[in-house]
């Protein structure tokens, strides 16, 4: 007697897979509808994962979750490309008990995620066009190089104060400081002995590395401002005080679509300008703003606030208004979140910004 081999076919089922992605190997934990089926490790490969799915559930509807973080989006980009529907999430915002904090592992974060998955408990995070996060890296690219061009400076002055040679005071005002001329008068210490000549060199040699570094790469980020879909948006932002070229282009390929904030409450949020709180019964307490926020954005606002204070007689007043009930940094972080939200209005509605406009 003949038998019938039926061949398997899950094409009305949910698949869900929660991804704890590594450098070496994923863990990977797969949920068939309400049913949990297994657990295991794989190679760091999406198609690998495809494999895996189309051998045991071929035809199914394929959903999967990681937590973002060093790999950036590729997987995610890969994984939809492949037919597997995919979310990114923020690990801020996975749920995680003080169990799981203490006793933390693979298998558990990946258990923990398909199960949230599979329960429609996760918000996905955007994801910005490569375009987007290319230019977005040179800008940051830009600010590493600053940042250690500022750390070889330091160190270049502590090794001249720690070796008792001091900097003549044509140099120390704002104009002279760090001058082509002074560096040529750097190039003319000798210290002691050739040891620590040669250290201080090598700092110095470092520090105009550095700076020729910055300036190529402010050349290619001012190329890049004047093509789409910059040009127009960075001519609106750089009518608001305190804001030029770099910074405007931080802001757009940071936010990359303005539109994507439905509101003002969930920009501020985005970047970090929204207060804590703490509530018990009917007692509710405003704190500090969180620490949780868009760093490099809330950053390059508060500077912006700064200046706009001096050229802006609106938010000057606001800011005097301010510090007469708090301390000075907490008003010019005031100052910021108004600076976000008019920013928002400039680009939403093409409108340059208009200084000394009460709002």
């Amino acid at each position: 007697m003949e038998t019938m081999e039926k061949t398997l076919d899950f094409k009305d089922h949910q698949i869900y897979v929660g991804l704890d992605v590594h450098k070496k190997n994923w863990t990977v934990s797969i949920m068939v509808d309400e049913i949990f089926h297994k657990k295991y490790s794989q190679d760091p490969n999406p198609l690998t994962l495809l494999k895996y799915l189309t051998k045991h559930f071929p035809n199914g509807n394929y959903h999967s979750v990681y937590e973002a973080g060093f790999c950036g989006f590729w997987i995610h980009r890969e994984l939809e490309n492949l037919g597997i529907r995919s979310q990114v999430v923020s690990p801020a915002d996975v749920p995680t008990s003080d169990k799981e904090r203490k006793h933390k592992d693979d298998n558990r974060d990946s258990f923990k995620l398909v199960r949230l998955l599979k329960n429609q408990d996760v918000e996905a995070i955007y994801i910005p066009k490569e375009k987007i996060v290319q230019d977005r890296m040179l800008i940051r690219t830009r600010n590493a190089l600053a940042k250690d061009l500022k750390r070889s400076k330091n160190r270049i002055k502590s090794m001249l104060h720690f070796n008792g040679v001091f900097i003549p005071s044509c140099y120390v005002t704002r104009s002279g400081y760090w001058s082509n001329k002074f560096i040529k008068w750097i190039e003319t210490v000798n210290l002691q002995e050739d040891s620590g000549t040669t250290s201080l060199r090598v700092h110095l040699d470092q520090a105009k590395y550095n700076r020729a570094q910055i300036l190529e790469i402010t050349k290619q980020i001012k190329q890049l401002s004047e093509t789409e879909p910059y040009a127009a948006k960075v001519i609106l932002l750089k009518s608001m005080p305190g804001i030029g070229l770099l910074t405007a282009m931080k802001i757009l390929t940071e936010l990359d679509q303005i539109e994507r904030f439905t509101n003002n409450d969930k920009l501020c949020s985005y970047i970090g300008f929204i207060p804590s709180t703490r509530s018990s019964g009917e007692t509710e307490r405003s704190g500090n703003i969180t620490p949780r926020g868009h760093h490099i954005l809330r950053e390059a606002f508060i500077e912006s606030a700064w200046t706009a204070i001096r050229v802006d007689p609106a938010l000057m007043l606001k800011y005097k208004e301010l510090c007469k009930k708090m301390k000075p940094n907490q008003a010019i972080t005031r100052i910021a979140k108004k600076l976000v939200i008019r920013m928002a209005y400039v680009l939403k509605n093409n409108e340059p910004y208009k200084i000394g406009k009460m709002q």
